[in-house]
């Protein structure tokens, strides 16, 4: 049976992506290993069809962080056997690369976004270089990688001068007893993933001072979870806006389709987000909840297929604001865009995606 063992930098318990492709590869007849990272507050793994192993650093954040983790991750890799090293993101590119070819096995890049173009390194001059050593030094050399979106793909690929497959990051699809309505009470407009630099998360705040009858709820935590926090006491916001934290996958799941709107709101900080292809986006459809996102190029061709955003064309307190009363007052075109939710996710389901997944692998080696 082939061991492909796939490697990330975060606490495996909230990735969703990662559970769905190692789920649907161990379920296909490969065995999995999925390696992430041991956080302070990390809770006890739940049991899934793959195996999961955390590694312990002594350093949280940062230089060191990455310069430990990928040490620890080096030897890792060194010491166990594997047939396929799959490389989630370049933060942990170098290792699986390098023991692939100490091994002679075989690496496969993930790339789940345009890591040398997010805002937290695009701002960074000097660790952008780093990380675009890292790529330049590896990706021209690698046979195999796929990436979430077609637009991102295609950059890569004029880039590095590799071939990128697209692989979306689409959810399960939703069962009609899993099916539900918006909650009842004042609607709940709902932003799910981290509390990061470039997500409009301060507009979206701001922009609820002159929202009335409704709640925003954001559930997920990061960078600015404190700076945010802080935000929401300076404008008297409290009883208009709760933090969830993070939750498992399974409760993101339920909670998803109580809300009224969703939101996927990125500044156009470097070519990641303008490119990006964001899960969350596809986790409103499937839940039947009209979302505002940003007029970028993936979701203008989405929304030309589906009818299922609201799109800003830029970014602020008074665009985030009037996308919101729009959804809100409109009854008749919140209503329209939810059945067209309902019928993309006839197509926008993982159920349909997985086979593109197992196609890319079985390419590279054929489970037993």
């Amino acid at each position: 049976m082939p061991r492909i063992l796939c490697t990330v930098t975060n606490d495996l318990t909230y990735d969703q992506r990662m559970i769905r492709i190692c789920t649907s590869l161990a379920r296909a007849g490969y065995e999995v290993l999925l390696v992430g990272r041991r956080r302070p507050a990390s809770v006890p793994l739940k049991e899934e069809p793959f195996r999961q192993k955390r590694l312990s650093c002594f350093f949280g954040k940062g230089k060191l962080f990455y310069l430990e983790y990928n040490l620890r991750l080096f030897f890792f890799l060194l010491a166990d056997p594997f047939d396929v090293a799959c490389s989630v993101d370049l933060d942990t590119l170098l290792p699986g690369f390098l023991v692939s070819r100490l091994k002679g096995k075989i690496c496969v890049y993930d790339a789940h976004e345009y890591f040398t173009e997010v805002p937290e390194v695009v701002r960074r001059p000097a660790v952008q270089r780093i990380w675009e050593w890292v790529a330049q030094l590896v990706i021209p050399r690698l046979d195999h990688a796929y990436t979430v979106g077609p637009g991102l793909a295609g950059l890569l690929e004029e880039r590095y001068g590799t071939s990128f497959s697209v692989i979306r990051n689409v959810p399960m699809a939703v069962s009609p007893a899993e099916g539900k309505h918006p909650k009842p009470g004042p609607p709940v407009i709902l932003y799910q993933g981290v509390l990061n630099e470039g997500r409009g998360l301060e507009f979206v705040i701001e922009a609820m001072q002159e929202v009335e009858g409704a709640e925003l709820w954001l559930a997920g935590e990061g960078d600015l979870s404190a700076a945010l926090r802080r935000q929401v006491q300076r404008l008297g916001l409290e009883k208009k806006v709760r933090f969830l934290g993070y939750l498992p996958p399974a409760e993101l799941r339920a909670l998803t389709p109580q809300a009224h709107i969703g939101l996927n709101l990125l500044e156009n900080k470097g070519l990641n987000y303008y490119y990006s292809l964001a899960n969350k986006a596809f986790d409103y459809v499937q839940a039947g909840v009209p979302s505002i996102n940003m007029a970028f190029p993936e979701y203008l061709r989405l929304q030309e297929e589906y009818g299922v955003f609201v799109l800003l064309d830029e970014l602020s307190p008074a665009a985030v604001r009037q996308a919101i009363a729009g959804l809100l007052q409109d009854e008749a075109a919140h209503q329209r865009i939810r059945d067209n939710c309902r019928a993309a996710a006839q197509a926008l389901n993982w159920e349909r995606e997985e086979e593109r997944l197992l196609a890319f692998y079985r390419k590279i080696c054929r489970p037993e």
